[in-house]
């Protein structure tokens, strides 16, 4: 190390870290890394995610994982992920009372259905409803989804945790998680045909 550089990033940071994209992902997802937030812990990263249908992107969400060697009020650990979710909904769906409560409960039933184990969980679901005014009036109202979440991994490995963040991207944008024992099918590339010889 030379004066002026930032000092090496805990071992167990690194290996977290190794761990927030995982190889295999839904083909409905597009994961991305971007900035994380250095405010909140001495060490962080983070990853975005949007979730496609055909062209129409239907929900998109960024998973941010924050490491303090010494923990912070509230963390019961070392690591701190941090999750947001944002999804187009039907204005009758976000009408329904019980819409927060089932939405909550993906993100912690796709946590046990993974096997991410956790401590400290918490967050909000938002309803927001848009509607345009003035040069924006004849656009059409919108209604969205939002969670925000977070809660202390009590592993190092990340992989549940973020199988379980992309199954709760999946079911805000109206896309069933596949079962367990079920393996995410990618397409194949289209074959070129070789060219006809005369």
């Amino acid at each position: 190390m030379t004066l002026g550089e930032p000092p090496a990033p805990p071992a167990a940071f690194r290996r977290a870290l190794e761990t927030l994209r995982p190889a295999e992902v839904r083909p409905e997802i597009e994961l991305e890394d971007i900035p994380a937030p250095r405010r909140l812990a001495p060490y962080s990263g983070a990853v975005g995610a949007s979730v496609y249908r055909d062209d129409d992107e239907l929900a998109v969400g960024r998973l941010i994982v924050l490491f303090d060697p010494d923990g912070q009020r509230g963390w019961e650990g070392s690591f701190r992920l941090v999750a947001y979710v944002r999804a187009d909904m039907e204005p009758e769906i976000t009408t329904d009372p019980l819409l927060g409560p089932v939405a909550w409960s993906w993100l912690t039933e796709a946590l046990d259905a993974h096997g991410a184990r956790y401590a400290a969980v918490g967050g909000t679901v938002t309803r927001a409803v848009s509607e345009g005014f003035g040069q924006k009036a004849d656009d059409p109202v919108t209604t969205e989804l939002e969670l925000r979440a977070s809660w202390s991994p009590l592993e190092e490995d990340l992989t549940p945790h973020v199988a379980a963040w992309c199954d709760l991207m999946c079911l805000a944008a109206g896309i069933p998680p596949l079962p367990p024992d079920v393996a995410a099918l990618h397409p194949r590339p289209t074959r070129r045909e070789d060219p006809k010889v005369p």
